[in-house]
């Protein structure tokens, strides 16, 4: 099947977002997931993350910012996020950097694959 132009872009894409690291193995996981029945399973599945992962960042950010700091919270909040509190402030931000340049990478990717016609 000739792929047109809009759907060799978003192969690019994709492609690009797992050369730089960004996605992996468990989006493919994801994607193995998606049928005709849920045809944006993928997507819906990145939404719910980004929701509840910009809920966790807020949360984790006023934890940083109340004083004394409750570690037990800050603990609480950075399990849930990314599995430990042991990093440094510094880590978290670059951790709600990245967070930020995947949500928009990914953001584009799915409304190219949308366009394009083509199940994420």
């Amino acid at each position: 099947m000739e792929r047109n132009p809009l759907q060799r872009q978003v192969a690019y894409m994709r492609r690009s977002l797992f050369d730089q690291g960004y996605l992996d193995e468990q989006f493919v996981q994801l994607e193995d997931l998606q049928d005709d029945a849920n045809p944006n399973f993928v997507e819906e599945i990145v939404t719910l993350f980004y929701t509840d992962s910009a809920r966790l960042i807020h949360n984790i950010e006023q934890a940083l910012e109340s004083r004394p700091l409750d570690f037990i919270r800050l603990d609480d909040y950075m399990h849930q996020f990314k599995g430990s509190s042991s990093r440094c402030v510094r880590t978290f931000q670059q951790v709600k950097q990245e967070h930020t340049i995947l949500r928009r990478k990914l953001e584009t990717y799915f409304q190219l694959a949308r366009q394009a016609g083509l199940a994420n």
